[in-house]
């Protein structure tokens, strides 16, 4: 019987060992065409074979000993990116809605809503986003990211930026007695000593990027033009760039007018977050500095009639900045604020019909999303574009975006490093 048992033993032992040497699946996506995010021409017909988790070849033919998907009238994209999100936010059009959300919800609860999100985010064919802050949940995000890193849930790669920054009287929740103790909405930070230490904080509990509050209380200018009160100094903000950076993290600065703008770039942030008025000259130093916007258009449009008073202005600012912008070459990368809007009442991909209708091409706005926002994110190597070598990120739409670029809504085709999630 013992040399039974030591017999089956060593067969499962060798059959383990077998499996682990066994080369990885073979998949073959077919489709009617390709766009790779790099804006050269259509490729069509294409088949990319996935070998594992990453992209072995692109062409025309599937190898013998692959699993075909073949998705017939489609059109292959990278795996799509969103770099301005917020997963643990389900809409705050008003301060009532935000409230609820800090005040009666758990951090638990939140986390479990943001479960949600990520999932839905996924199934909008993005593979990869980037949230710009927790709201008042604190270090959520990270949970939320070692979640998905970790197989518990499904949901795009993530990079967080926790907490958010912001100063004394800046930033919500507010109106209410002096004598009750609530969440903020950010970590508070007043003077340069307290600015490098919630860097520090920030980063050692897990955030890949820093956000800042650049502005706040917006209003028309006497010229015409819209302007805002900077939320921190000159020095408060150069010194929370400046730990960032030597700490290998980048900065991204909310900053819709020229004072917040202008400090946000004096102090060499990374990307500028809305812009919702960005003036000439400052669009210029955008691009000498290579500074990425991410406008965020979506949001823009659908909170301004709930908000009123200014934010009924606020629209016409956006899309005349962003077009300037566009044409004056700055870097532009996809953003939605999705969590400004309820995740589930709008796709994020409508980001795409506005960056088309106020002055993109189909193309410049599929890489906006591809080629764009990975490079933003120092992730070219390995998102971004359909290339022999990078991960298996792949998406696909029905027909051919860069004629109706709405198809963008409805991606019919998620792979995420290797694994299908969504398929027709």
């Amino acid at each position: 019987m013992r040399k039974r048992i030591t017999a089956l033993a060593i067969s499962l032992f060798a059959l383990a060992a077998f499996a682990a040497d066994a080369p990885p699946k073979v998949v073959a996506i077919r489709a009617a065409r390709l766009i790779d995010g790099r804006g050269g021409n259509v490729v069509s017909p294409a088949v990319i074979v996935v070998r594992g988790n990453k992209i072995e070849s692109i062409g025309s033919a599937a190898p013998p000993d692959a699993q075909v998907i073949d998705l017939g009238d489609m059109t292959l994209l990278p795996g799509l990116i969103d770099a301005h999100v917020h997963t643990l936010l389900q809409g705050d059009i008003t301060s009532e809605d935000y409230d609820a959300q800090l005040f009666k919800e758990s951090l638990a609860y939140r986390a479990l809503r943001a479960s949600k999100a990520v999932k839905i985010a996924l199934n909008n064919g993005f593979t990869t986003v980037r949230d710009l802050e927790t709201e008042g949940a604190m270090y959520t995000d990270v949970d939320v990211k070692r979640a998905i890193n970790n197989g518990v849930i499904d949901g795009p790669r993530m990079v967080v930026s926790t907490r958010a920054m912001s100063v004394t009287g800046g930033y919500g929740p507010s109106g209410y007695s002096p004598e009750v103790t609530y969440p903020m909405g950010v970590q508070i930070v007043d003077g340069v000593d307290q600015a490098r230490k919630a860097v520090r904080e920030q980063i050692a509990h897990g955030a890949d990027w820093i956000k800042v509050y650049a502005d706040r209380s917006y209003f028309v200018a006497k010229d015409g033009t819209l302007s805002s009160t900077p939320t921190f100094n000159a020095e408060e903000m150069k010194a929370i760039v400046e730990e960032a950076h030597r700490l290998r993290h980048k900065v991204a600065a909310h900053a819709m007018a020229r004072p917040g703008i202008e400090n946000a770039l004096n102090a060499g942030v990374d990307s500028i977050e809305h812009g919702i008025a960005i003036p000439d000259d400052l669009l210029d130093v955008m691009v000498a500095k290579g500074t990425y916007l991410c406008p965020t258009l979506t949001v823009t449009e659908y909170v301004a009639a709930g908000r009123g008073g200014i934010w009924l202005k606020i629209p016409a600012f956006h899309r005349d900045s962003f077009a300037r912008a566009l044409k004056r070459g700055v870097k532009i990368a996809f953003g939605t604020d999705a969590g400004g809007f309820d995740w589930t009442a709008m796709n994020e991909a409508k980001e795409f019909a506005y960056e088309t209708k106020f002055g993109m091409t189909p193309m410049q706005a599929i890489q906006t999303a591809t080629r764009n926002a990975a490079d933003l994110l120092d992730m070219s190597d390995r998102v971004g574009t359909l290339e022999a070598g990078k991960l298996a990120d792949i998406v696909a739409v029905p027909g051919n975006p860069l004629n109706d670029i709405t198809a963008m809504e409805r991606v019919a085709f998620v792979m995420k490093d290797g694994n299908v999630y969504k398929k027709p």
